[in-house]
């Protein structure tokens, strides 16, 4: 089975939403694109399938009920020819469908009514574990900005050119900054990205990385140029 192929570094990784909800079509999209998704929309099953077969999304958010084929049959369908992680958007009440949506190739499936913070943490999750397994496929992907070069292949970073040592959680956390560089990264983003949805520790824990990641990436860590605080929201990283 073909992996998803990623060239370069810029890609925009793109969500096939297949859902026949207007509503919450729009909230998705406008969860998603404000993450820096692209987002593609149908809202039915076959529609759905053509779209998953032509456009290769980096992922599919699949309702299980759909006009014309239900989503466990567009989930088969998909299996057929493509690797590419697919969420089930099932109702709360649908515990058949959760199984039969795994058993048929689902990688997870999430419960209506859901936040669409949940939504985005899920749909990271999934790309990132797929990326890691080779079913994304990266194409010795390196994420560069501001003078800072992430390679992913090699788990290296390198700070004008010279190599930095990171910790896992520093390493996870630079990489989430970096894929939203020049866009705000909320602290509950952050969290739910490098500690997981499920995490109700102390969120100073964020900081302290952050002041770990300056000492390491910046040439004056008490006057910051790459990683900026934005007061009462979160962080951003400049790509100057």
């Amino acid at each position: 089975m073909e992996p998803i192929r990623v060239i370069g570094s810029e890609r925009r990784l793109s969500v096939l939403v297949v859902e026949d909800e207007p509503s919450l079509v729009e909230s998705i999209r406008f969860a998603l694109e404000i993450e820096g998704f692209k987002v593609l929309t149908a809202t039915t099953g076959r529609a759905g399938v053509e779209l998953a077969r032509s456009a290769s999304p980096s992922l599919v958010l699949l309702d299980v009920m759909l006009p014309e084929s239900s989503g466990l049959d567009v989930c088969r369908q998909i299996r057929q020819g493509s690797d590419v992680p697919i969420v089930m958007l099932t109702a709360r009440d649908s515990e058949a469908d959760k199984v039969a949506g795994l058993e048929l190739g689902a990688d997870d499936y999430i419960t209506k009514p859901f936040s669409m913070r949940e939504l985005v943490a899920r749909v990271r999750a999934q790309i990132r574990r797929s990326e890691r397994s080779g079913r994304i496929e990266e194409g010795s992907l390196v994420l560069r900005a501001g003078g800072v070069e992430l390679d992913l292949d090699a788990h290296q970073v390198r700070v004008d050119g010279r190599t930095v040592e990171l910790r896992p959680k520093e390493f996870e956390l630079l990489e989430a900054l970096m894929r939203r560089k020049g866009k705000l990264a909320t602290r509950e983003s952050l969290l739910d990205d490098v500690w997981g949805i499920s995490y109700f520790g102390d969120t100073k824990t964020l900081d302290v990385h952050i002041k770990r990641l300056r000492h390491k990436l910046e040439t004056d860590p008490s006057r910051p140029v790459r990683i900026v605080t934005m007061r009462g929201l979160g962080y951003k990283f400049v790509d100057d």
